[in-house]
């Protein structure tokens, strides 16, 4: 069970709330909890796959993830930057950074 709160900001960006209060530290957790979120905001997706993952903050100790995932739905391929925090799951910020038609 999970609960997801959107604030849309604007076309591109939107608030996201999403509290899985589970301890997101491993690679494993960060895909789960990123397919979650992608699910809750976007459907049926396909293809999906966390493209790159950065600490937060860069240096000293970590407090959250930066993932980049990408995906397909309906024949378009998306990028989208979510932030996670370590230690409850929660999804913070979630962005669209790409949308394109693959060739």
């Amino acid at each position: 069970q999970f609960i997801l709160e959107i604030i849309l900001q604007n076309f591109y960006t939107c608030q996201v709330h999403y509290k899985g209060m589970t301890k997101v530290s491993s690679k494993e957790d960060i895909e789960r909890e990123s397919k979650r979120v992608i699910s809750a905001l976007y459907g049926n997706v396909s293809d999906f796959r966390v493209n790159e993952t950065f600490q937060i903050p860069e240096k000293g100790p970590r407090e959250a993830w930066d993932v980049q995932v990408n995906f397909m739905k309906d024949d378009l391929k998306y990028t989208v930057d979510l932030e996670i925090q370590e230690k409850n799951g929660e999804v913070t910020n979630a962005r669209l950074l790409d949308t394109k038609t693959p060739l």
